[in-house]
C-alpha cells in the first residue's frame, strides 16, 4: 500500500466522537478520529516498512503518525533524523508512541537525552524528560544528578510548557519512589506546586498529584 491509499483507509476509520475526543486532549485538526486499537491491527498487516513509515510521518496527520512509530525501524534513523522527527510530533498521543517504540530503542538515546534537556521545543523537552523518568525508574540513575533535577523542576515545571510538565512530573514522581533519601524533597515539590492536584481519576486508580502517587506506589512495593 501507499501512504496516500493507507491514508484513504485510516479516513474510513475515523468516527467523530474519537475525533471529539483527540481534539479535546490537544490533537490538531489534521486528524481522523481512528481508534488505538484499530491501528496497531493495521501496523500489523502492514509490518515493518521504514520508508513507508517516514511518508506517512510527512503527511502531519496525527493517525498517520501513530502508525509510523510502529514501522519505523530506530536503527535505521540518524540521531539527526530522529531529532527532526521528535520535534515536528503533532500532539501528546503521537510524542508517547514515538517515544515508546522509537526514541526508547535508538542506540544514540542518551545522547539525544542529555541535546534535548536543554532544549526549547516542547516535544524534544518532553522528550528528554521522558528519558530522564525512564533512566530513574529502571534504576539506572546513575550519573544522573538527582538533587539538580529536583532544582530544576522545582524552578521550572510551574511556568513549563504542559507537554513538558507531563514528563517533569514523571522525573519527580519517579525520584520520589525509587530514592528515599529524596522522597521527602520531592513531595514537597510537588506539594508546592501542586500541579495535577485536581486530576480526575477513577475509583481504584491513582492520580498524577506526586504526593499521592508516590505514597501510593511506596506504600505497593511494601
Amino acid at each position: 500500500m501507499t501512504a496516500i491509499e493507507i491514508l484513504a483507509r485510516l479516513k474510513s476509520l475515523g468516527n467523530d466522537a474519537r475525533r471529539a475526543h483527540n481534539t479535546k486532549a490537544g490533537a490538531p485538526d489534521n486528524q481522523f478520529g481512528v481508534k488505538l486499537g484499530d491501528i496497531r491491527t493495521m501496523a500489523k498487516k502492514l509490518k515493518a516498512d521504514h520508508q513507508l513509515a517516514l511518508d506517512l510521518w510527512n503527511t502531519g496527520n496525527v493517525e498517520a503518525q501513530l502508525l509510523a512509530t510502529l514501522m519505523i525501524e530506530p536503527e535505521s534513523l540518524s540521531a539527526g533524523e530522529l531529532d527532526k522527527l521528535t520535534r515536528s510530533t503533532t500532539c501528546a498521543q503521537v510524542a508517547d508512541w514515538l517515544n515508546a517504540y522509537v526514541v526508547t530503542k535508538h542506540p544514540e538515546k542518551e545522547s539525544l537525552r542529555e541535546k534535548w534537556m536543554k532544549a526549547k521545543d516542547r516535544w524534544a523537552a518532553r522528550a528528554g524528560w521522558n528519558l530522564t523518568a525512564s533512566r530513574v525508574n529502571k534504576s539506572a540513575s546513575e550519573g544522573l544528578d538527582l538533587i539538580a533535577l529536583l532544582d530544576r523542576i522545582a524552578k521550572e515545571m510551574p511556568t513549563a510548557k504542559p507537554e513538558v510538565q507531563w514528563t517533569m512530573n514523571n522525573t519527580l514522581g519517579a525520584i520520589g519512589i525509587h530514592h528515599a533519601k529524596l522522597r521527602k524533597r520531592a513531595i514537597a515539590i510537588g506539594e508546592k506546586i501542586g500541579l495535577y492536584r485536581d486530576w480526575p481519576v477513577s475509583k481504584g486508580c491513582t492520580p498524577p498529584y506526586v504526593p499521592v502517587w508516590v505514597e501510593a506506589m511506596v506504600k505497593r512495593q511494601g
